[in-house]
């Protein structure tokens, strides 16, 4: 149990594949469209990156410190 008021294993699971799952659909958008011009380049890399690349570090970070505080679980 991640703690009294915190997300669950389960859901900082989630939160990973999810993260990963973004990323990887960034990932092809811009292998399919190309690196986009403009605006477009702050949105999807600094607005979408930045989100799911965080999301990804915090749930990991998370996830291994209750794996420190809890080895059997």
């Amino acid at each position: 149990m991640a703690g009294k008021y915190g997300p669950s294993k389960g859901e900082l699971q989630f939160r990973a594949v999810f993260s990963v799952l973004g990323l990887l659909a960034v990932g092809v958008l811009v292998a399919v469209r190309g690196v986009p011009k403009g605006p477009g380049l702050v949105e999807v890399f600094g607005i979408a990156l930045v989100f799911f690349a965080g999301t990804l570090v915090h749930s990991l970070w998370r996830l291994k410190a209750l794996a420190a505080r809890d080895p059997d679980r």
